[in-house]
């Protein structure tokens, strides 16, 4: 199929369409200026407008052309791919995608995903009345018959990683230690994200909601008081989605990170008793992911990002 191969070329291992959709969340539960980092805390108007975030915000990743307005122009398709109209369905709940009526005959892009399990789905359906469930909402919706999701579907990617909600995973002790209260404590926050939280991959949202400023990225950077600056006296580096930073953590066998995640590891210098663990040399001397009997000592700088562009 045309559509299913040409989204597949631009995005072979789903990592674009994964990242949008853990950028949509993110958008939705607003952390910036609420503080949250759960679906379930979304207003109900919130939760309708996700399908169409998600619909916008991939036609902005992936460049889709508009669709045509399709029967008799009652309908518009919101993308047009290779030439086809597709019509995007977004559901939070496996199988919830409702689809119009106008929509029989052509394909959708139907999206799944789930923050709490940290997945997520996309196929297409040809829509056609035999394997759809008669809509009994109030504009006559239809949903896919649970029997033919597996095999009338086709799937670009099924049951996939989501770039994970770090704040949602944790511990609640942990998240109250990270989620301090108070005004004026976006720092601290920042600072105890990266403190807490290593060697897992945490994405801009974690940081926005944990800094709950405008200029969130600030608390990350070098300087008096912010993150790597006062966690690199405790031995502890934050690598970036930059290809130097991904290939320190690659080499010292850390997490890497990805598009819009940092990673935090603490290191020390490598000795006899590291045996042959993965080293990096910074600074001219050589580093390994620390030991918990090692004790801290100051962490290298990690190498300059010129413009900080993301790998």
């Amino acid at each position: 199929m045309k559509v299913y191969e040409h989204i597949r070329a631009l995005d072979p291992d789903g990592n674009r369409f994964a990242s949008v959709l853990r950028d949509t969340i993110d958008q939705l539960l607003n952390g910036e200026a609420t503080g949250r980092y759960d679906w379930k805390t979304l207003f109900k108007t919130e939760k309708t407008h996700a399908g169409t975030l998600v619909e916008i915000n991939l036609q902005r990743e992936f460049k889709f052309d508009d669709g045509a307005d399709v029967a008799d122009g009652q309908h518009p398709m919101d993308y047009r791919i290779r030439g086809i109209d597709v019509d995007c369905k977004f559901s939070q709940d496996f199988g919830g995608w409702m689809i119009p009526p106008e929509a029989m005959g052509y394909i959708c892009l139907l999206v799944w995903a789930d923050d709490y399990k940290s997945r997520w789905s996309a196929g297409l359906f040809r829509v056609r009345e035999e394997w759809l469930n008669a809509g009994s909402n109030r504009d006559k919706k239809l949903t896919v018959k649970a029997e033919h999701r597996k095999n009338k579907i086709l799937w670009l990617w099924h049951e996939a990683e989501l770039p994970q909600n770090v704040l949602l995973h944790l511990p609640d002790s942990t998240r109250k230690e990270i989620l301090i209260e108070g005004s004026r404590k976006g720092q601290r926050r920042v600072i105890e994200l990266f403190r807490r939280v290593q060697n897992r991959r945490i994405g801009r949202g974690a940081i926005r909601t944990a800094a709950q400023q405008l200029d969130y990225m600030a608390r990350l950077r070098e300087g008096d008081g912010r993150a790597r600056t006062v966690l690199r006296e405790e031995g502890i580096v934050i690598a970036g989605p930059y290809s130097k930073h991904q290939a320190i953590a690659r080499q010292i066998g850390a997490e890497v990170p990805q598009r819009g995640e940092f990673v935090s590891f603490r290191v020390a210098e490598a000795k006899p008793h590291h045996g042959n663990h993965p080293r990096v040399e910074l600074g001219g001397r050589y580093w390994v992911l620390a030991e918990p009997s090692d004790l801290k000592e100051t962490a290298p700088r990690l190498p300059k990002v010129t413009s900080e562009v993301e790998a």
